[in-house]
């Protein structure tokens, strides 16, 4: 976080920027190979006999009777199955829902679980004597803390997960009749393929799925001693083979981002997000991610860069610099409650380079043989700079300060929803989403007295520029999707940021320090005096 007291080597700059370069590349490489592994699986291709293909047919082809049986246990086995939903006869290809009233075991109501388990097998026959027969367990119970007792964890005895009842049980299979090569089978889809033998052919038995993207937190009911019965929602949906990929993908994405310490409630955000879209605006969504990490990675980069290389502070504003370091800062204590490790980390990182830029705008330096903090002098024209900061601050400050108090005292209403730590982050939090995009207000006020951008790293704010408004453009996108319509005040919100970035771009065109002319050289010849 301080500067460093150990010179380095003069082309330490230079691997640097190679590192960089490298990191850059293998990014690249990876969106590359990433968009190639996308493209195989919108486009799988079916088995061709006439080329000497080895195929594996569908079981649904031949089109057999079949039934769908659910089935509720307290183990995952074959052993005490109690029927639940039965649908005979079973039309792969069709869509239906059934609400059934589940009688909970002695075990379940003591704080224990129970599972499902979905069978499609031939109709009138127990599915534990079919040969072809396919299955599924999903549990439909789920240990959680219950919201009661939310505010108890700073207690020395924290409060025991207690569980709670999934009442919604969708069930997906792949209904399209595609015939596979056997030497081509994807991965995704192996993991779910059982293969029988049919004479000389090799046929593979319904691809079933529980869908796990449907469940959310917000419906989970807890179960108590005195619950003897619980509503159960069984959904079922025939899908294309691309749809089955496509889910198998989602719920491992949704396991891994579980795995990465994500909690349930932010899961379920990602879920409302990925359910609501169709794929290509799925793979549009990824496209435009990797395009603002790009950028993000880029600005990172090249702010650091020229932060180093920066001995001189004229220009600079120094609130500007604290209040991006101190709003930052905000930030992550905010995601430190809620937020998984995967994204802290890049927020910890913005944050000690923006407390690094404090002390290099401050000119605090550590000296090395005292372990004390020095301060450096400014010169004429960094007080003067100074000057320009306070000046500007002081007019903000009309503006803001009324705004913030305001937003504070509406927020006193919901105190008694929470302690006084998450309030107190809460509010600031909200000022810092709400009036940050000003922090940059005192920096245009001191290149307009300057008359000057030639302090700034031009590369750096067009890189966040950039990302801004991408990020901008598709929150109003997504906003008039879900209204079909805009209002003056999201638009203002959306485009605020942009309102400082192009008033940035119209100082750096007007005050752009044009390149020195050089003066010729005259060469004057001597004379000799006699």
């Amino acid at each position: 976080m301080f500067p460093s007291c150990i010179s380095k080597p003069a082309d330490s700059g230079g691997k640097r920027s190679s590192v960089a370069k490298l990191l850059l590349g293998v990014f690249v490489v990876y969106m590359l190979h990433t968009a190639w592994l996308l493209y195989g699986f919108l486009n799988t291709k079916p088995c061709d006999r006439s080329r000497g293909e080895h195929c594996v047919a569908s079981y649904l082809a031949v089109r057999p009777r079949l039934q769908l049986s659910v089935f509720t246990c307290l183990l995952p086995d074959n052993s005490q199955l109690n029927l639940a939903v039965k649908i005979d006869p079973f039309d792969p290809h069709s869509t239906f829902e059934r609400r059934v009233n589940v009688s909970l075991p002695e075990e379940t109501r003591a704080n224990g679980t129970l599972y499902a388990v979905v069978y499609v097998h031939k109709a009138g026959v127990s599915p534990l004597e079919d040969s072809r027969e396919v299955h599924y367990a999903a549990q439909l119970t789920t240990y959680i803390t219950p919201p009661h007792a939310e505010g108890q964890k700073n207690t020395q005895k924290s409060p025991r997960p207690v569980s709670h009842w999934r009442p919604h049980l969708s069930v997906t299979m792949m209904s399209e009749d595609f015939t596979f090569n056997k030497a081509g089978l994807p991965s995704d889809v192996r993991r779910y393929m059982r293969v029988s033998q049919d004479g000389r052919q090799m046929i593979y038995l319904p691809l079933l799925l529980v869908n796990e993207l449907n469940f959310r937190v917000r419906d989970l009911m807890e179960i108590s001693s005195s619950t003897l019965q619980l509503p159960l929602t069984v959904s079922y949906e025939g899908i294309s083979l691309r749809g089955f990929r496509f889910w198998v993908h989602l719920q491992d994405m949704v396991y891994s981002l579980r795995q990465f310490g994500f909690t349930e409630e932010n899961i379920d955000e990602i879920k409302e997000t990925l359910v609501g879209s169709n794929l290509y605006l799925l793979v549009l969504t990824a496209m435009i991610t990797a395009l603002q990490l790009i950028c993000e990675f880029l600005a990172l980069k090249n702010d650091i860069s020229s932060w180093r290389k920066k001995k001189s502070m004229v220009g600079m504003s120094r609130k500007s610099v604290l209040w991006r370091s101190l709003s930052t800062l905000l930030i992550f204590l905010h995601l430190l409650e809620e937020t998984s490790l995967l994204v802290l980390l890049p927020v910890g990182l913005g944050a000690c380079v923006e407390v690094w830029k404090v002390f290099k705008v401050f000119k605090i330096q550590l000296q090395c043989k005292s372990n004390k903090l020095h301060v450096n002098k400014l010169d004429e024209e960094e007080r003067k700079t100074v000057e320009y900061d306070t000046q500007a601050s002081r007019y903000l400050s009309y503006l803001v300060y009324p705004l913030c108090i305001s937003g504070a005292v509406f927020s006193l209403a919901y105190l008694r929803q929470k302690s006084y730590y998450s309030w107190l982050i809460n509010t600031l939090v909200t000022g810092v989403y709400a009036f940050g995009f000003l922090s940059m207000a005192p920096q245009l006020f001191i290149n307009h007295k300057l008359k000057s951008v030639s302090h700034l790293q031009g590369t750096v704010l067009m890189y966040r520029g950039v990302n801004t408004l991408i990020s901008d453009l598709c929150s109003c996108a997504s906003f008039f999707s879900s209204t079909g319509s805009f209002s003056s005040s999201h638009q203002l919100s959306c485009f605020r940021d942009e309102l400082l970035f192009f008033l940035y771009l119209y100082q750096r065109r007007r005050y752009a320090s044009k390149p020195r002319r050089r003066e010729p050289v005259t060469h004057t010849k001597k004379v000799k005096t006699q």
